[in-house]
């Protein structure tokens, strides 16, 4: 499965898994000081780096899968039809927004960047200036037009 990340993007993946390796590196510390304690059925200490251990090394696959899966995007829109990366201008009952669609790490709607596995990012994609688009939501289905794609 693809992950679209920009540039940017990829670069704050990397950080993260950086951070991640660092970290258990000190839970694998933790775990060897517990142990030295003695009795490991009743030491908290000991249960609770082995957990955090466990989180940590969840996310550290789940980062090197995003990266390894990663499939950068542009900020150039080089198409007439709507995909990752484009800027979309669209009309949605008298209201004129405008969307970049990005991959699910880099969405940020509040600021109009919409995932691709969004709702309206996937109903937008693979559709054409003019072309009117049925979104289903939550709350509902509504429709848009797609005025400009850039």
């Amino acid at each position: 499965m693809s992950n679209y990340v920009t540039e940017n993007g990829l670069l704050k993946l990397r950080e993260k898994l950086k951070e991640i390796k660092l970290k258990m590196k000190a839970t694998s510390q933790k775990i060897k000081e517990a142990r030295e304690m003695g009795d490991l059925s009743e030491n908290a200490e000991y249960h609770e780096a082995k957990n955090e251990q466990l989180y940590l090394m969840s996310k550290e696959s789940e980062l090197g899968q995003k990266i390894k899966n990663a499939q950068i995007i542009t900020k150039e829109c080089k198409t007439d039809t709507v995909n990752v990366g484009c800027t979309v201008e669209i009309d949605d009952d008298g209201e004129k927004m405008s969307y970049e669609i990005v991959g699910s790490d880099e969405a940020d709607p509040i600021n109009g960047r919409i995932s691709v596995d969004s709702p309206i990012g996937s109903a937008l994609v693979g559709h054409k200036k003019g072309d009117s688009v049925e979104v289903k939501t939550p709350a509902g289905v509504s429709s848009c037009k797609i005025l400009k794609i850039g």
